[in-house]
C-alpha cells in the first residue's frame, strides 16, 4: 500500500472524466493507476454533490450541537426543579 499524495487539479480531472466524460470509475483508476476505493472518495468530495453532502454534514454537526445543549439544559433545569422543592420544603 502506497500512501501516495495527488494535487487536487488531479483529482478534480479524474472526478470530470467520470462526471462529465462518462467514463467508468474502474477505467479511470487503471488508466490513472489509482485505487477505485479512492476515486469514489475523489466523487463524493469533488463530484457535482459535493456540495451537497457538505451542507448536510454540517447540518448533522449542528443537530449533534444542538442536542448536547438541549440535554444539558435538561439537566440543569430539573436540578434547579429539585432545588426550588427542596428549599420550598424548607420554608415551611
Amino acid at each position: 500500500m502506497s500512501n501516495k499524495r495527488y494535487p487536487e487539479e488531479f483529482k478534480r480531472e479524474a472526478v470530470r472524466q467520470i462526471t462529465d466524460r462518462g467514463y467508468s470509475v474502474a477505467d479511470v483508476a487503471s488508466r490513472l493507476g489509482v485505487t477505485t476505493h479512492s476515486l469514489y472518495a475523489w466523487v463524493k468530495k469533488y463530484g457535482p454533490a459535493a456540495e451537497q453532502h457538505r451542507v448536510e454534514a454540517d447540518d448533522q454537526a449542528e443537530i449533534r450541537r444542538l442536542q448536547k445543549e438541549l440535554k444539558r439544559v435538561t439537566e440543569e433545569r430539573d436540578i434547579l426543579k429539585k432545588a426550588a422543592a427542596y428549599f420550598a420544603s424548607q420554608s415551611e
